[in-house]
């Protein structure tokens, strides 16, 4: 359960939808409030009562996209969470051009919601980021207290912040990571999304080169980041 009491706005118009994600929210420690419109959305949104925004793309009147663009503006350090249709890439890399940080395909399992949901609360910093010791990149093992990936009799150093994110792709297994949340989980910037750098790519480009054959479990998705293909 959390310990954060989180308010969080669920802007979704299916309301037996909308109910069960407020329910399964409360009953996990958050604080719900659940609305049908983009123009509820926006305006319950705009208030900063809430530390995480749900956010469904298709709405009636202003629809998912044009509430991201807006509250991103306004509220640049506001977490968002889009909801898409099952296979629409094309919706979420339209999300991410808007400002969302994360996305979730209908229909989704409770869990993986819960597990962005805390994600995305912790790159904010209302929860406790758990500590790795070691994890799995493919067939890479990597000791995060030792800084170094191993497989079989070869092994490669690694600087903190490739193990950091390499353990940010791990546990974003097959989904796109945005240069915008890496520079901000990786590199700790209050406001990524004003900043402009190559110092990502620039980093990916040396880690890669360290991976050698392996450099492909890193898949540069055009336009929008990375995404760990293993």
């Amino acid at each position: 359960m959390a310990d954060s009491k989180a308010a969080i706005l669920v802007v979704e118009d299916e309301l037996a939808i909308q109910r069960g994600l407020c329910d399964v929210l409360a009953f996990h420690g958050y604080q719900p409030t659940g609305v049908e419109t983009g123009e509820d959305g926006l305006r319950e949104g705009r208030t900063g009562r809430y530390e995480l925004v749900i956010l469904d793309v298709m709405l009636p009147g202003v629809n998912g996209f044009d509430v991201c663009q807006q509250l991103r503006a306004e509220l640049p350090r506001l977490p968002i969470l889009m909801l898409t249709a099952l296979g629409a890439e094309d919706d979420v890399l339209r999300g991410f051009r808007c400002g969302s940080d994360d996305y979730v395909t209908k229909p989704f399992s409770i869990s993986e919601l819960l597990a962005r949901v805390e994600a995305l609360l912790r790159r904010a910093g209302k929860l406790e980021l758990p500590v790795e010791e070691a994890f799995e990149m493919g067939e890479w093992q990597v000791d995060a207290a030792e800084r170094i990936a191993r497989q079989g009799e070869t092994a490669i150093d690694l600087s903190r912040r490739e193990v950091e994110m390499l353990a940010l792709f791990a546990r974003e297994r097959g989904r796109i990571v945005s240069r915008r949340t890496l520079l901000a989980e990786v590199w700790g910037f209050d406001s990524p999304e004003r900043i402009e750098t190559r110092t990502v790519d620039m980093h990916i480009a040396k880690l890669r080169k360290k991976l050698g054959e392996a450099r492909e479990l890193i898949e540069t998705v055009r336009g929008e980041g990375y995404r760990f293909s293993g």
